[in-house]
């Protein structure tokens, strides 16, 4: 079954960064962006293919309500913050985040959490692209930083396939 998706910017711009933002809306059956999160990325270089993403209208842009004070205390960034505000007020959203520290405060508010490698696993799963490995190195050459144990870890029970970087 498919879940609602908020996207923060990390995995956007990682997605971007190799032609793969399609992942998003391919795998979600809803993905949206908070506003902090469109400004982060808005305020990058004009040819960011991020920003080029958003220009072009590939996620939808929404406001986010206001914040608790439960968020408040974990000092996030505001586009992490503005994520999980908007999944905490709907159990409906999945948060999709790689900041480690924002992945712990939506745990502890019980927060369905996913990053860039579940993406690309789950990617691979439904058969949208023929090679997670391929795809993550990919991301390793466009400046993505996941440690091997992980990526060997969650590729040998997830997909089968191996890693050898």
């Amino acid at each position: 079954m498919s879940e609602d998706w908020v996207v923060n910017s990390s995995p956007l711009i990682a997605l971007a960064r190799i032609g793969q933002t399609r992942l998003l809306g391919q795998l979600a059956r809803k993905a949206i962006i908070p506003r902090a999160v469109a400004r982060e990325i808005e305020a990058g270089a004009t040819d960011d293919p991020a920003r080029l993403a958003l220009a072009a209208g590939e996620l939808e842009i929404v406001e986010s309500p206001p914040l608790e004070p439960e968020l408040i205390a974990w000092d996030l960034g505001a586009g992490e913050t503005a994520v999980l505000a908007l999944a905490l007020q709907d159990q409906r959203w999945t948060a999709i985040i790689d900041d480690a520290q924002a992945r712990r405060c939506a745990r502890s508010l019980s927060v369905p959490v996913k990053g860039t490698l579940a993406v690309i696993i789950l990617a691979k799963q439904r058969g949208f692209i023929t090679s997670a490995a391929a795809l993550l190195r990919e991301l390793r050459r466009a400046g993505f930083r996941l440690d091997d144990r992980t990526i060997r870890q969650a590729l040998a029970h997830t997909t089968g396939e191996s890693w050898d970087d």
